[in-house]
């Protein structure tokens, strides 16, 4: 609970913020296991309240949580995180928001939840010696509704500008709103496949970058709606099309020195670089069902679409699941490892926690990394693979939900907790999943047998 100084100068900074822009409602935000967003709004007469003590709330309800027996909960502000929200008309009454940590009642921290696991994962990169920074490029589509078959608003691809497209002014209304919400863009742009568009974020410390992605998926869906469209992060909505991927750059800093650079390697990879790209490649079996963790996840990699398959690493080949992206002379502090399986509809801060959890593994117990892999692995045959040792990426959600079984890395990372939660939601996902009778089966089959 709040009492320091500092914390005292936020509350108030907070509240004079409130009261000179009109705020009337403050939205508490914080993610369920599975990452969708909950909110709970409380009005400007007991913020100051919350701001003390949090609100309760029945832990129960909400998705991997608490039991009916140990249900209580609070949601209490982190205050470095309030912030306006631009679409809301300030002449009725500004809204503000604040992400949460959930407590138990006696204040310790909740172990079911998402926050707190990356919050955890941090602690022990910090005790290393290492800043966590991440920079996700989300991708996404707009459709004209959310119900029955995909519409796409247009055929462009890849950097396409087509002056006709109305999705050129929802990308740029929704980054303004994500600037004036305090959230930095590199660049965005048409993606490759029809009505498939990317925003990028500027890398970003790893809670602070969570908690913008949460803002992001919500931003971008708010935008679209005040166009009467549909944005959704769905990994593979349309057949025969890319799917919606969000790859992710990480580094490792300690102050302002890039810890994965080094001047005198053939590959300008320093030796903790080497480490926790090796530590990436022998745990990312086991961490996929939480980068990928819905049936249609695996729609999304499978060969040909750009999404990665195999578990190799590159310089700049973009068909492999790890790159290291050149940097141009001079900028070496930007040295990053570009992780290119996730999709958008992860739970970023248990997807952050798991990468960040099996790099710190390669680094602490040195795990050797292999050469890199300079051509299309998915034009090699499988002999080829083999005799390389590439070994290939989870084919569906139950493979997914076997690897991460049996994975003392992932229940270490999530904790005892969200790691059996986690599992069984997505057994019963896939239980649901395979007593559907499919359009494909009706008529691949029904004609024939």
């Amino acid at each position: 609970m709040p009492g320091t100084a500092t914390q005292q100068r936020d509350q108030e900074y907070i509240l004079k913020v409130c009261h000179d822009s009109n705020v009337r409602f403050i939205r508490l935000w914080f993610t369920d296991i599975l990452g969708f967003l909950k909110s709970v709004a409380v009005t400007l007469p007991q913020f100051e309240d919350t701001l003390e003590n949090g609100v309760s709330f029945d832990g129960s309800s909400i998705q991997g949580f608490a039991r009916r027996d140990e249900s209580d909960m609070v949601a209490f502000p982190d205050p470095n995180t309030f912030c306006l929200l631009p679409w809301r008309a300030r002449d009725e009454g500004a809204v503000a928001r604040m992400f949460c940590d959930i407590l138990k009642p006696d204040g310790a921290p909740y172990e079911g939840d998402p926050r707190w696991v990356l919050k955890r994962t941090l602690q022990r990169a910090q005790k290393m010696g290492y800043q966590f920074y991440v920079g996700p490029e989300l991708e996404f589509f707009y459709f004209k509704s959310a119900q029955g078959r995909p519409e796409t608003l247009d055929e462009g691809g890849y950097f396409d500008l087509t002056p006709q497209d109305i999705a050129t002014d929802i990308r740029r209304d929704t980054i303004l709103c994500l600037e004036a919400m305090g959230i930095d863009v590199d660049f965005s742009h048409h993606e490759g496949a029809h009505s498939q568009h990317e925003i990028d974020l500027r890398y970003a410390d790893a809670l602070t970058m969570a908690d913008h992605t949460m803002t992001y998926r919500l931003v971008v869906k708010e935008i679209a709606q005040k166009y009467g469209v549909y944005a959704t992060f769905m990994p593979k909505p349309l057949q025969k099309q890319n799917g919606n991927g969000m790859h992710i750059n990480t580094s490792l800093f300690r102050g302002s020195e890039n810890l994965l650079y080094d001047p005198d390697d053939e590959y300008h990879l320093s030796k903790t670089a080497r480490h926790y790209v090796a530590g990436l490649l022998k745990h990312i079996g086991e961490i996929t069902l939480v980068l990928n963790q819905w049936v249609n996840s695996y729609k999304r990699l499978v060969p040909g679409y750009e999404a990665p398959v195999y578990i190799s690493w590159a310089l700049q080949n973009r068909s492999d699941l790890i790159r290291i992206p050149a940097c141009r002379p001079g900028r070496e502090e930007g040295t990053r490892v570009e992780l290119r399986s996730p999709d958008p509809a992860c739970n970023p801060y248990l997807a952050f926690a798991a990468i960040l959890s099996a790099g710190l593994d390669g680094i602490e117990k040195e795990y050797p990394l292999p050469l890199p892999v300079e051509r299309n692995v998915t034009e090699l045959s499988a002999e080829e693979r083999q005799r390389l040792g590439i070994e290939s990426l989870p084919e569906d959600l139950y493979e997914a939900i076997k690897a991460a079984q049996q994975s003392e890395l992932l229940q270490r990372v999530l904790g005892e907790h969200v790691f059996t939660k986690l599992i069984e939601n997505k057994l019963m996902e896939w239980e649901r999943y395979r007593a559907v009778v499919t359009d494909y089966e009706l008529a691949e089959y029904l004609p024939i047998l």
